[in-house]
């Protein structure tokens, strides 16, 4: 049987030298998550994994999703719910993060209750979004740590060094990536992680650089 391969604090280095010290404690204590879901048993695996997380978390610096757009910047990234083509007014939530999240994010991704677009906004190192990627992180992790926290009722929890990790790969083997990955399809592992192929080209290019990390 294969060894697993270990993501070592000089490979985080390497492709993130401005990693926020809660994702380099996570990697450094905390990668039996990886060897559990299955994402330790190849380098592609871990090759494709890490593309992802370089990507939703910026490089490992950021933490929770960003929600802060200009007016501008909101027509683009929402077309279809902003104007000009969209019904809603831009400006009405330029630079307000939490009336946008609830906007964008409410009545959708199991956010049924007012105020829980916001609540369950992205976050961690794959930033899940949306009141039904925490549940399925929640149900795919406590299946094999029973004790570990209830990410719907404690968001936070995402984002500490004990459980970063766990999240991630559970949400990544709820999620069926390792098939994706397994068949080398850095698109088929986009969709399922973000919904869809935004930043696609970003991800081809932190793929390339994994795969020159682990080989």
């Amino acid at each position: 049987m294969a060894r697993p391969v270990v993501i070592t604090l000089g490979q985080i280095d390497q492709l993130a030298p401005r990693a926020l010290p809660v994702y380099r404690t996570a990697f450094g204590q905390e990668q039996h998550f990886l060897e559990h879901f299955g994402i330790a048993a190849s380098a592609l695996r871990v090759s494709h994994f890490m593309a992802q997380v370089l990507h939703e978390s910026a490089a490992l610096t950021r933490t929770v999703e960003s929600l802060r757009y200009s007016a501008q910047r909101l027509a683009k990234v929402w077309p279809l719910r902003f104007r000009p083509r969209g019904p809603l007014d831009p400006d009405d939530y330029a630079g307000d993060e939490a009336r946008l999240a609830n906007a964008v994010y409410g009545g959708r991704l199991g956010n049924h209750r007012p105020g829980d677009g916001y609540l369950y906004r992205g976050r961690g190192l794959l930033q899940l979004t949306g009141k039904d990627s925490y549940a399925q992180a929640t149900a795919t992790r406590q299946s094999a740590y029973p004790s570990a926290p209830d990410f719907v009722a404690d968001p936070e929890a995402v984002l500490s060094a004990r459980w970063c990790l766990g999240a991630a790969a559970a949400i990544w083997a709820a999620k069926d990536c390792n098939e994706a990955a397994d068949d080398d399809n850095v698109v088929l592992v986009t969709t399922r992680i973000n919904g869809g192929t935004v930043g696609l080209a970003e991800r081809r290019r932190w793929l390339a650089r994994t795969r020159g990390v682990w080989r």
